[in-house]
Formats: C-alpha cells, structure tokens, sequence
C-alpha cells in the first residue's frame, strides 16, 4: 500500500506564481501578519511622480506647456509682442517696452476741425492772426474773429452763449478772441484744440504799458481809441513812478495777466497764487497742443506747420516774405523805456507767479523742439531771474551764421522722421 506523500506547507510569506497572494484591503490589517505586516506592505508600495494629479490633469498641463512653447516662438519670430498687447499697455499708461521699441508718431496729427486760440494780449498775436487771414484764404478753413478786445472773464451764461456759438461755426474752423481758458465740456460740448503763445512777462507788461499810451507805428491815433479817457498826466506817467509808488497798473492783481489765460474762468483764477498756477499747469498739458514763446515765433510757426498743416502750412514761407514783414513791423509798440533795475526787481517779486508759469512752458517748449530735431539758442535761453533780471525789450536777432541756416531742411528732417 503506497503511503500518500503530503508536502510540508510553504513558510509564511512564500507564494507561488501560480496562486498570488491576496491584497488585504486598504487599512485592513493582515490576516497573516497583522497590522504591522499590513504597514510594512504599505512603506513598500512604489510612489508615482505626481500621486496628486489625475491622467487628464497631467495632459492638461502637457497642453498648456506647449500652447506657451509655440507662443514664445511666435513672439520671437514677429519681433515682439501682439499689438492687441501694445495697445492695452499703452492704455494702461504703464508700459516700459514703447518707450524704446514702440512705432514712431505719426507725422501729422488726426485732423482736428476745431481750433481755439485764445491769444494773451501783446504776445505776438497780431502778427499771427494776420498770417492766419491769409491762410484761411489760401487753405479753405473758417477763421472766425471777435470784435470784444477787452472782456476776458465771463459769466456762467456768457460761457454758454459764446461755446454754443463756437460749437455750431461751420468746420474746420479757427476761433481766435481774447479770452481765458473755456471748458467746452463742462456745458456739454466737445473740447476743441487749444494753442497758445506767451513771452516773458515783464516785456508783456510794459509793451502794453506803453500801447495802451501811445499805440504803435500803425500811428499814434490809435491809441486815443483805445484809452480815450486816460487823462494826460496818466498817458505820461513815468514808468518808474507807477512802479516804485505802487500805482494799480503797475501792481496786483493787474501784472497777474498770463496765468489767466490758462486757467479757466473760475474766480480763483485771477488771485495770485499756487492754486491758479497749477491749474493752468494742468489745462496747459491736457488741453493744449502747442504752447509757444514769442521770442522763438519761427519755431512755434514751424512746429504749428508740423502738428496742424491743415491749417497752418507753409505760414514759414508766409512769414518770412519781406512783404508779410512790413505789415508785422506796423504793430511793433512805439515810445517804449526801459526801467531801472530797482524797478525792475519789484516787477519780478510781484510777478514771480507770473514767471514760473513762464519757465514752465519754455521748458516744454524746448522739450517739444528737441523731440523734433530744433535746436535752442543759448542766447535765448536765460536761467531762472533771482538777483538779476534779463533786460527787457532786447529781441535776439539772428545773427549772420542763422541767417543762412537752411529752415527747409529743418522741416524736410522733421517729415522724414
């Protein structure tokens, strides 16, 4: 009788291929070895790379990883960034990458049909507004005047009533008056563009000190229209007097005369001070295409040329025609002295506001022509008055070496930028 052979049975923990051994279920202890075993098997269970991410996440990732490979290759490849981008960091007013990579400005401004030049007075304006009647003629645009000289500030009616006239001209039109700063949006108007020409405020003030005395080279009766009631005593009045003996011409609120043309019509705007300089500070930056100074009245004609040629070109060549010349020599002021230093000194405190709002404007000018290529004279280009004040009624003529410096090819540079 054959003795039936039973194997011995497998150690713990030894299975064979054939028959795996079952998984206890996860945090179950084993049925074997207990807990302990149950853990030990978990510290040998393999780790994957990122236990935390489904298969669809992981491809996700892989999608965006390669969305953002091909959209540097295409940022690289184009030289930059989309223009969509361009434009929205431009709107933001943040960008660093225009400041040195962005497309050149366009050479000539979009087409404004609305133009004020609220002129300050004896700052050149006579001179430009009659350059202005012949363009107007010769380009086709509406230059409408005011026959009111001598009333700047208005009502809150007279606001409305001049912008309602303003607005409803026919376009592309010029308005020219003496007035201040008119917000055509407050009363619901669009704004139109504002230019501006000023020059320094001491020689402002005593060419119309001595206009309103004894008009100009157009003849001397043209002042008695303009002041017939001044008495003789008045019309004579020896400049230093009315400024060491504190008369109301030669004092505040009357030498506060710039600021207010840049301003607005808020009362505040006519009291000395810092409130009204920075607030034509302001209107000067946002309203304001071009602020000019009469001492350099050839650039300020050229960069007018350059920003609104629908207006104003060719006024150079206009200009600087020896027939154009004879009629702007006709407003020169005659009779005009020049102070003492004394006075000239008590002139510069009380308008020290005045001459702030000067510089200010000067050095944006020059900052404007050095964008396009102008060169500033040295000459004309006096520091800040402290002691010491530039001596009034002296006009930088150009010398030999200017004279022949080629203008055209000034304005042929500035078009080819």
């Amino acid at each position: 009788m054959k003795k039936k052979l039973l194997s011995s049975p497998p150690p713990p923990g030894h299975y064979s291929a054939a028959c795996p051994e079952p998984r206890p279920p996860h945090g179950a202890p084993s049925a074997i070895g207990g807990p302990a075993q149950g853990a030990e098997w978990r510290r040998r269970r393999p780790l994957s790379l990122l236990p935390f991410l489904s298969l669809r996440d992981y491809g996700f990732c892989m999608a965006a990883l390669l969305l953002f490979c091909l959209g540097s290759l295409f940022y690289q490849l184009n030289g930059g960034p989309p223009h969509f981008l361009l434009d929205l960091r431009h709107y933001l007013g943040n960008s660093t990458y225009l400041d040195d990579h962005g497309p050149p400005p366009r050479k000539v401004l979009p087409f404004p049909s609305q133009v004020v030049y609220n002129r300050v007075g004896k700052c050149g304006s006579r001179t430009v507004v009659l350059l202005l009647r012949i363009l107007s003629e010769r380009h086709g645009f509406n230059l409408v005047t005011s026959d009111i000289h001598n009333k700047t500030r208005l009502t809150k009616n007279e606001q409305m009533e001049l912008i309602k006239n303003i607005s409803t001209a026919e376009q592309p039109y010029l308005f020219t008056r003496h007035v201040h700063f008119l917000n055509f949006s407050r009363f619901g108007g669009d704004q139109p563009v504002y230019i501006n020409i000023i020059r320094d405020p001491i020689n402002r003030f005593l060419s119309n000190y001595f206009f309103r005395r004894f008009g100009d080279w157009r003849g001397e009766q043209n002042h008695m229209i303009r002041t017939p009631s001044m008495r003789q005593e008045e019309r004579y009045l020896d400049i230093n007097v009315c400024i060491l003996e504190n008369y109301p011409e030669c004092s505040n609120p009357r030498l506060f005369y710039i600021i207010p043309y840049f301003c607005g019509q808020h009362p505040r705007c006519r009291e000395p001070g810092e409130w009204a300089l920075e607030r034509a500070k302001v209107n000067v930056n946002e309203n304001f295409l071009l602020v000019g100074i009469l001492e350099e009245l050839e650039d300020v004609l050229l960069l007018l040329e350059r920003f609104l040629p629908h207006y104003f070109k060719d006024v150079l060549s206009i200009y600087k025609n020896p027939e154009h010349r004879k009629l702007g020599n006709l407003t020169v002021t005659v009779k005009k002295t020049v102070p003492s230093q004394e006075s000239l000194q008590i002139l510069y405190q009380r308008m020290r506001y005045e001459y702030e709002f000067y510089y200010y404007v000067k050095e944006q000018f020059h900052l404007l022509k050095r964008k396009f290529g102008l060169r500033s004279s040295a000459s004309n280009s006096f520091p800040r008055p402290e002691f010491v004040i530039p001596s009034p009624l002296e006009t930088e003529e150009p010398g030999a070496e200017d004279e022949e410096q080629d203008d055209e090819k000034w304005l042929e540079d500035i078009y080819r930028r």
